[in-house]
């Protein structure tokens, strides 16, 4: 462990909020670099992946959980309790609601979860996506989200345009135990490879397709590993599961076309995270119902 400079501060945060309430891409603003999958899809963010935040006086880590939300299927009740599991773990909670919809029954469900921790875990309320209403609007939001609990801070954020992304992090980093550097200076996130590649190809899966398929996409990497006789280059074996034989046909789309688009577009970005040139081959298979067998749950990774 290095030794820290007097004062220097580390420890954990997390962001929770209604689904798409835009904790993926604040995590991403803050940390400078894409780590959390971002997508319009709501419910896509399945492991708490770390962000890393480096500065001279701090290291803000950033668990970026799965959207709390009222559990339909087995797989909605383990998300949940990877929540509650992070809550009680970190340093500091940002609650997150967004600025152009109306706090909702579904934001009031997690303030009062969020209440039982508040007395040990400080939790501050974020106002996102700022630069889609007007200033009148923000501070409308921010009178709306003060009557939900009683928070320790409340700070407006565009992590689109950068608005007050530098005073939420001082924010954050203000109520973090003093402390040395968790993990070493370059280090963007703890996730294995492996797991940011295969939420890399779930994310591109997810773009375009119709509302029914969110839940319904897992990804494994069966095999990841030098290209033989070649330094240069990556080979990934990865597996797209689906719940039924007709979600299968919408991932192939027409002839194929839709898979290789999935697949030339989320090898430019595993390029871009790993470094290196990629030769990726998916394939598409079928594991009945698998969000409610655990099973299959288990295999594949829940």
């Amino acid at each position: 462990m290095t030794s820290s400079p007097e004062g220097h501060r580390s420890g954990f945060a997390c962001f929770v909020g209604r689904p798409n309430a835009g904790k993926s891409t604040l995590t991403n603003a803050l940390v400078g670099t894409k780590v959390a999958i971002t997508s319009s899809k709501p419910q896509t963010t399945r492991h708490a992946i770390r962000g890393i935040v480096h500065r001279d006086d701090a290291q803000l880590v950033i668990v970026d959980t799965p959207g709390l939300h009222r559990p339909r299927t087995l797989l909605g009740q383990r998300l949940n309790d990877i929540v509650r599991e992070t809550w009680s773990e970190v340093d500091v909670i940002g609650l997150c609601v967004p600025a152009d919809q109306k706090v909702g029954p579904g934001d009031r469900f997690i303030a009062a979860e969020l209440t039982k921790v508040a007395k040990r875990t400080p939790v501050i309320g974020i106002v996102t996506k700022t630069d889609l209403v007007s200033p009148d609007q923000v501070g409308e939001q921010l009178l709306a989200l003060q009557e939900v609990m009683e928070f320790a801070e409340l700070v407006p954020v565009s992590a689109v345009d950068g608005f007050q992304v530098a005073t939420l992090t001082d924010l954050l980093v203000a109520r973090l135990p003093e402390g040395p550097q968790l993990y070493p200076g370059g280090e963007l996130t703890d996730e294995p490879e492996a797991t940011l590649v295969a939420e890399l190809i779930r994310e591109a899966a997810l773009e375009g397709v119709r509302d029914e398929l969110p839940h319904s996409i897992a990804v494994t990497i069966e095999e990841m590993g030098p290209r033989e006789g070649r330094d240069d280059m990556l080979n990934i074996y990865a597996l797209l599961y689906v719940e039924r034989s007709s979600q299968k046909g919408i991932v192939l789309g027409h002839r194929g076309e839709r898979l290789k688009h999935v697949g030339s577009s989320s090898r430019k970005q595993i390029e871009a995270l790993l470094g290196t040139k990629v030769f990726l081959d998916l394939h598409v298979k079928v594991a009945k119902d698998w969000q409610r067998d655990p099973k299959q749950l288990r295999k594949l990774g829940f």
